[in-house]
């Protein structure tokens, strides 16, 4: 009995580890009146994500992962296909 109370224990101890966390939190969500180009697609996790664009500032946006080559910022929370048909990754932010 007290070895199953100490494995339960454990498993409840390391369990959040395990936990998926949001991608992108509110602080993290790109703000639309900066961006010239608006849209989105669905990544592989199921997470809908705004699609590569141009910042009016030229400065990276909030929640930008990666500025492309064209120019455009790119919001991907997987660095594989990052500015697929944006000329590829210029820098990683």
């Amino acid at each position: 009995m007290r070895l199953a109370i100490v494995a339960l224990a454990a498993l409840l101890a390391v369990q959040p580890v395990f936990a998926k966390t949001p991608s992108q939190t509110d602080n993290d969500t790109p703000n639309e009146s900066q961006l010239v180009e608006h849209g989105s697609y669905r990544n592989s996790d199921g997470q809908e994500v705004h699609s590569p664009a141009h910042s009016k500032t030229g400065k990276a946006p909030a929640g930008a992962s990666a500025k492309c080559r064209d120019g455009t910022y790119s919001f991907s929370t997987h660095r594989r296909g990052t500015c697929s048909h944006h000329g590829g990754v210029a820098a990683w932010l």
